[in-house]
C-alpha cells in the first residue's frame, strides 16, 4: 500500500471534508492531523523526526492511500520526492476566508501555550513546529499569515506540474475531483465537515470522535 493522493492545502481549505470524499471514492484510509491526535504515542515521535530532518514516510503512512491537511503539508516539498507518482491537489479557500477560520481555531489554540493540556503537549508542540514555523514562516499576524498562505500556493503551484495538480474548492464538489482522480462520482452531496465547533470538539476528544 502506497500514498496515492496528497493534498498540501493548509489546515481550515476543507481538508477535513475531502479527507471523508477521498474515503467515500474508494482513496482511504486518508492521513488527516486527526489520525495524528487519534494516535499522538506512535505518530508524534514519527512527526518530531520528520521535523528534524528524519523523516520516515512510510512507517507515518503505513496502512494510508492518501493524505491531506497538516502535518503533510508542512512537508511538500519531501514529499513530492518520495511519493513522485501521486496525484497531488491544493485545497483552497479565499485567503481571507481562511485567515478568518485558522485564527479562530488551529491559531488560538497554538498561540495559546498557557493553555495547553499536558497530555496534549507533545503533540501542540511538534504541529507548532510543523503549522507556524515550517508553513508560516514563524508568523501570527494576520498581514503575515495571509501572505504566507499565497506564498504556498504559488509555490505548489510552481513546482507541480499543472497536469498532475488539481487546484480544489469543497464548494467546486464532486465532478472536478472525480475527474482528476479518474473515479465515479458518487450519490450524495459532497461532504462538509470540521465546522468551528466540530473543531474545538476534536481537539478535546483526543481525535477519538
Amino acid at each position: 500500500m502506497t500514498i496515492q493522493v496528497m493534498s498540501f492545502g493548509f489546515g481550515r481549505t476543507g481538508t477535513m471534508s475531502l479527507k471523508v470524499a477521498l474515503e467515500e471514492i474508494g482513496l482511504g484510509p486518508c492521513h488527516h492531523m486527526d489520525v495524528v491526535l487519534g494516535n499522538m504515542q506512535e505518530q508524534v515521535p514519527l512527526w518530531n523526526a520528520a521535523v528534524e530532518g528524519r523523516p520516515d514516510w512510510e512507517a507515518i503512512y503505513s496502512g494510508f492511500h492518501s493524505a491531506v491537511d497538516w502535518p503533510t503539508s508542512a512537508f511538500w516539498r519531501e514529499l513530492i520526492e518520495a511519493y513522485p507518482q501521486a496525484k497531488i491537489i491544493l485545497s483552497t479557500r479565499t485567503p481571507e476566508s481562511w485567515y478568518q477560520s485558522i485564527s479562530q481555531t488551529i491559531l488560538t489554540v497554538l498561540t495559546g501555550r498557557d493553555k495547553w493540556p499536558e497530555d496534549k503537549r507533545e503533540w501542540l508542540e511538534m504541529v507548532s513546529e510543523a503549522v507556524i514555523e515550517r508553513s508560516l514562516g514563524g508568523k501570527t499576524d494576520r498581514e503575515g499569515v495571509i501572505a504566507a498562505f499565497n506564498a504556498h500556493e504559488a509555490a505548489v503551484k510552481e513546482v507541480v506540474p499543472a497536469d498532475n495538480l488539481l487546484v480544489f474548492q469543497a464548494t467546486d464538489g464532486w465532478e472536478p475531483l472525480c475527474k482528476f482522480l479518474g473515479k465515479p462520482v458518487p450519490p450524495g452531496t459532497y461532504p462538509r465537515s470540521n465546522s468551528r465547533d466540530e473543531f474545538f470538539a476534536l481537539f478535546a476528544s483526543n481525535g477519538e470522535a
